[in-house]
């Protein structure tokens, strides 16, 4: 055995064996423990930003896009958020525990499921260390052990992000090691966690396509895939041009590196003659348009600029202030559009049309579909989730932004009299 797969069975070990103390913990107990961890983000802030700061430089340093190192950044504002999100999942219902489907056979058995936690989770992600405290923290409230492995751009501040999570559970006389941080950036780890199916039950990666495509491709384990977001929002000739800006916007502007952001506006033909007062709303923002070749003529001819678009660009999450725009002339060819290049993450409709806010609900197939509203709600805590394990695009085992209930699974419970076949 190499050194490597020594480590890797010495985490799943004791992953296992320490979710067996998290298995059958009661709510109360939970909750505690989620506060003592909240507690020691917030002693340790000073900390874990100083780390975050040398993320960042070194970040810099490495030649990292604007919107990588937006999405490695901490500063106060966002690890407040972070550790207020911990309050949130508090306060939401347990799961574990939760009995349902109950019914008496004719055999005389008495039939139950009984949600119960998965068991050890393992999730790979990149650039967010949010996510080391988020997936932590769900998992502990469904009863998981969890094996984090965060990318070497975060690495420090995972460091010390896990540090403080380590020391929550060791405040409330639980092994440190329900959560483990993977720190060496050796790729060849991932792809032995992948492998890893004698201890972690499911895997769950936060990255690219290029990491979903691997974990789908090299794991033994059932993995959760989603997080590619190519979302689209369709304005409709019903629309009301006065109020859909706004969304439009605020789907786009409001935090264009994230996977729930907009990437392509589908306009109606009907709708043409306002494109350049949006083109000129959204490049007041810092947007810049990729269009179609009559969204591009309507744009020169009001002395606006644009690239031109192409079948490639219509299918690239640009997690940046890029926006892809074309014209279509009725909601099926937009639905038909939405088909061809969506990752299956977020679509919205901007319609005052009951039937056709219908019709697309009805046709279109993401893990999130929206009436009058931005792209920017498919988020576990938007949801009234908590923070959430990651956006799944997938149908099975979860789908859209899951929280909770997405870490158990259920076992039948059947009670007998010595009864017999």
């Amino acid at each position: 055995m190499s050194e490597q797969q020594a480590y890797l069975e010495q985490l799943g070990q004791a992953a296992k064996t320490s979710g067996f103390a998290l298995a059958n913990l009661g709510i109360q107990a939970k909750n505690q423990l989620l506060a003592a961890i909240a507690a020691e983000l917030r002693a340790d802030s000073s900390t874990i930003l100083a780390a975050n700061r040398r993320d960042v430089v070194s970040a810099r340093e490495a030649g990292l896009n604007d919107a990588m190192i937006d999405r490695l950044l901490l500063d106060e504002a966002r690890l407040n958020a972070i550790i207020a999100d911990i309050d949130n999942v508090i306060s939401l219902a347990d799961p574990v525990g939760e009995e349902f489907d109950n019914r008496l056979l004719d055999n005389g058995i008495r039939l139950s499921r009984r949600r119960v936690p998965l068991g050890v989770i393992g999730v790979i992600y990149e650039a967010r260390p949010n996510v080391t405290v988020e997936i932590a923290v769900l998992a502990l409230k469904t009863g998981n052990a969890v094996i984090l492995r965060g990318g070497k751009e975060t690495r420090e501040s995972n460091l010390a992000l896990a540090a403080a999570i380590r020391r929550g559970l060791s405040q409330q006389g639980l092994p440190q090691d329900c959560v483990q941080l993977i720190d060496n950036p050796d790729r060849a780890l991932v792809t032995g966690l992948l492998k890893l199916d004698k201890y972690v039950d499911m895997i769950v990666p936060r990255g690219g396509q290029g990491l979903q495509r691997l974990c789908a491709e090299q794991a033994t384990i059932p993995v959760i895939l989603g997080g590619i977001g190519i979302c689209h929002l369709y304005l409709d000739k019903d629309a009301d041009t006065g109020r859909a800006a706004d969304v439009i916007i605020n789907a786009k502007v409001q935090r264009p590196t994230v996977c729930n952001a907009l990437d392509t506006l589908l306009i109606h033909q009907d709708k043409l003659d306002w494109l350049p007062q949006l083109a000129k709303a959204l490049q007041q923002q810092g947007v810049k348009l990729v269009a179609c070749e009559q969204s591009l003529s309507v744009l020169g001819s009001a002395g606006m600029t644009a690239q031109a678009a192409t079948e490639e660009s219509f299918g690239t999450e640009w997690l940046s202030l890029t926006l892809g725009v074309r014209v279509v002339p009725d909601i099926d060819t937009a639905i038909d559009h939405i088909r061809r290049y969506s990752s299956g993450h977020s679509e919205a409709i901007l319609t005052d049309n009951l039937a056709a806010a219908t019709h697309f609900l009805n046709e279109v197939d993401s893990s999130a579909v929206y009436v009058n509203a931005s792209t920017r709600f498919t988020d576990g805590g938007q949801f009234g989730l908590g923070a959430e394990v990651a956006v799944s695009t997938q149908k099975l085992h979860a789908r859209g932004p899951m929280g909770l209930e997405a870490l158990t699974t259920y076992k039948w419970l059947a009670i007998g009299d010595y009864t017999c076949r």
